[in-house]
């Protein structure tokens, strides 16, 4: 996005980004599921939602217009922000009130856990669309560095077209080979990932699973000195294979 283009008239392109983590975690009583879907649901309130949003939104140049935010009981929280895609407008241009219906962030959670494994999952999605040049792609780090991360997927897609001063038709304002492109080398080199790409369509598809299992960072409510090295063994993999399967899509090992 450095090289701004010359264009005819309105960049009309539309950009979609969907960003959707899971945090695996074992919780081995149903008194620690249950305290540990209290706790999540408590660390990524509507509150704090709203906030990490508000980063991302000054983060891409755009300005919140309204804010809906929700709390559920018994868990889960969501968080929708209308926008104005150029923070240069004042509240009552004509402008920023033709957009309204073309940009806009949710953000929805899902915790949840195995009836007989022991493995809770939190789940967070994130969806952003906007019109003209804003790329959400520039805040990825941000975004991954918000969240306890152990599965990544992201979706991003670009559609209509714009035209440039001499009226050719432009179906893609910016380069793009893959979303991983936009991630710090540092946080990659953490995560196995693969990409399913249709250029042709301008659609972008990247999955991404943390590589090392520090088994102490998966426990809630319990040290890992204090399981026999056979129990740690049985749980690593059983996380492991938790996030195989979500990673996949596929119920691998029987779901």
């Amino acid at each position: 996005m450095e090289n701004t283009l010359r264009l005819y008239g309105f960049n009309n392109l539309t950009k979609s980004f969907s960003f959707n983590i899971y945090d695996v975690c074992y919780a081995k009583t149903p008194r620690e599921q249950q305290d540990y879907i209290a706790y999540i649901d408590e660390q990524y309130n509507s509150e704090r939602l709203t906030s990490i949003l508000f980063t991302l939104t000054d983060m891409i140049g755009a300005r919140v217009l309204n804010v809906s935010k929700q709390d559920y009981e018994p868990q889960g929280a969501s968080v929708v922000l209308l926008l104005a895609e150029d923070s240069r407008f004042p509240p009552t241009s004509e402008t920023v009130a033709a957009h309204l219906d073309k940009s806009h962030i949710t953000v929805h959670t899902y915790p949840e856990y195995h009836p007989e494994t022991s493995i809770a999952t939190f789940r967070v999605d994130i969806d952003v669309a906007t019109c003209g040049e804003i790329t959400p792609l520039r805040t990825l780090d941000y975004l991954i560095g918000s969240f306890d991360s152990d599965i990544i997927t992201m979706d991003y897609r670009v559609r209509g077209f714009t035209r440039d001063v001499d009226g050719k038709k432009l179906f893609m304002d910016h380069q793009i080979t893959s979303i991983q492109d936009y991630v710090d080398s540092n946080t990659l080199a953490r995560y196995d990932a693969i990409d399913i790409n249709v250029y042709q369509s301008n659609i972008f598809h990247t999955k991404m699973m943390i590589k090392e299992v520090d088994l102490q960072n998966y426990l809630f409510n319990a040290d890992v000195y204090e399981l026999l090295p056979k129990t740690r063994l049985q749980i690593t993999n059983s996380l492991r294979q938790e996030m195989i399967e979500i990673f996949s899509g596929n119920n691998v090992y029987g779901g």
